[in-house]
């Protein structure tokens, strides 16, 4: 049986934290002179609800099972999306809850698509805030608050185990709770030194806060309606390449980097190398079809290449340049790395590199099925071999991903959005890219959709950052049987 009382008591913790999270902006707001009716009434209210379901119901002394862990996941990722839009529905930016929802679930996913045609318009507060999401969310609003569930009495375990589901994330001190705080590390210092290099590269400090924000947690928001292209430098832009690239790697193998210091585990890691493989062979490929085919210079077109590709790669979705105006082999080179995302145990939406490698491994196993019949054939990566159970795992959640894509495109049609629209943008939306092709491009947004499209897209980018298993299975008779 679900014990109720022990989710709402979290969940109170959880929008006390994000009540606190939302000072932040506050504070900002103050100092420059912003106006702070949004941030006031949004923080009482989350406060408030927070404070009442906290104080009026119980924790448990027992550990959550994996069930109610599952489904707190997916309810903390639903209400920090529905009280983060409060302030954006109080400004004058925003004229419907559909496009402050939509808007917070972007951020709060590391999505990065905006209903936004204009976001200059945005008060400084109100844009600190939308970036701000992106970092939160980035490293996992219930990663977060693993450090703090020990104190009320709630194991941690079900929870890391139901955020990174199907991941091959690992414990990386004896209690969870360390964990967490081991990784929040890493992506503070990360940041950190982001943050430093852009105001070295002569961003002020409101846009290198910002645009740290969206890279590091590779969500996209940008403080510039041309996003990085606004800035005209190529500095900037290798600079951002370089901390997508790093972002998108698993967090375990930075702990061992920079922490244990364990150089050759780190390098020999079969997903690193697969993952930098993919950016490689697409760069080069969108780079010559730039020059031979798009008359760009090698220098621009090298750049622009890796720059889009690791964008698209690692679900940044930050822009340089229109893309939509190159001719179709980039544009489809870029769409097929959509599906592929970054590492497990990183910030970036996608598959994962591993599983699209598994995949890869999976089908070369059937084609010697088909010559030796009588061969037993075993998936290995590296030192690792993956059992059958495993395999079949990773089938069914890619069947998964395709069947909700299939599912959210034919109700983006039935809203009335034109075909390719639909499909881009729910992939672009699923997969926690931002960003798509056709009227949701990348000098275009998302603000003329339906209101029915903007809700279902927006329960895409929760279904995509949760990894699929831990949405749908809540929506399975089997999981509230007793």
């Amino acid at each position: 049986m679900i014990r109720i009382g022990a989710l709402l008591h979290t969940i109170g913790l959880f929008l006390l934290a994000l009540a606190a999270a939302m000072v932040v902006p506050l504070i900002y707001g103050l100092l420059i002179g912003d106006d702070l009716y949004p941030f006031l009434l949004s923080i009482a209210i989350t406060g408030l609800v927070g404070l009442l379901l906290f104080k009026n119901t119980s924790s448990s002394e027992s550990e959550l099972t994996q069930r109610e862990a599952v489904l707190l996941v997916f309810t903390v990722w639903i209400a920090s999306s529905t009280f983060g839009c409060i302030p954006l529905y109080l400004s004058p930016y925003f004229s419907s809850l559909a496009d402050a929802f939509f808007e917070a679930t972007s951020g709060f996913t590391t999505t990065g698509a905006t209903i936004l045609a204009d976001v200059e318009v945005l008060s400084n507060s109100i844009q600190f805030w939308r970036c701000f999401t992106h970092w939160l969310g980035g490293m996992g609003i219930v990663l977060l608050g693993i450090a703090v569930l020990p104190l009320v009495g709630i194991g941690g375990m079900p929870l890391y185990r139901a955020e990174f589901s199907g991941s091959k994330s690992e414990k990386l001190k004896p209690r969870i709770a360390e964990t967490a705080l081991a990784l929040w590390k890493i992506y503070f210092v990360l940041s950190l030194l982001q943050y430093m290099a852009l105001r070295w590269a002569g961003l002020n400090r409101f846009d290198a806060l910002c645009h740290t924000f969206s890279t590091v947690a590779t969500g996209g928001f940008s403080t510039r309606t041309a996003s990085v292209a606004a800035f005209n430098s190529p500095l900037i832009e290798s600079i951002i390449i370089v901390f997508m690239l790093l972002a998108g790697i698993n967090f375990t193998l930075h702990y061992k980097l920079w922490v244990e210091r364990r150089y050759f585990s780190f390098f020999q890691d079969v997903e690193l190398r697969f993952y930098f493989s993919v950016v490689a062979l697409a760069t080069t490929a969108t780079f010559f079809s730039l020059v031979f085919r798009d008359q760009y210079a090698p220098s621009s077109a090298f750049l622009h290449s890796l720059f889009k590709t690791t964008s698209i790669m690692t679900g940044t979705g930050l822009v340089t340049e229109n893309y939509e105006a190159w001719s179709p082999f980039p544009q489809l080179i870029l769409l097929a790395l959509m599906f592929f995302g970054g590492c497990t145990g990183s910030t970036t939406g996608g598959l994962k590199s591993l599983r699209i490698f598994l995949l890869l491994k999976v089908v070369g196993r059937e084609f010697k099925r088909m010559v030796v019949r009588r061969g037993v054939f075993v998936i290995r990566l590296g030192s690792q071999t993956y059992p059958e159970h495993t395999i079949q795992s990773l089938l069914n959640l890619v069947y998964l991903a395709f069947l909700a894509t299939l599912a959210a495109c034919l109700l983006l049609s039935f809203s009335g959005v034109d075909v390719f629209t639909s499909i881009s943008a729910v992939v672009a939306c699923i997969f926690n890219i931002g960003p798509g092709l056709g009227n949701v491009g990348p000098v275009e947004h998302y603000g003329h959709l339906p209101t029915l499209a903007k809700w279902v897209l927006s329960m895409c980018m929760v279904t995509g950052r949760l990894e699929f298993y831990t949405v749908l299975v809540i929506f399975t008779p089997v999981f509230w049987r007793r």
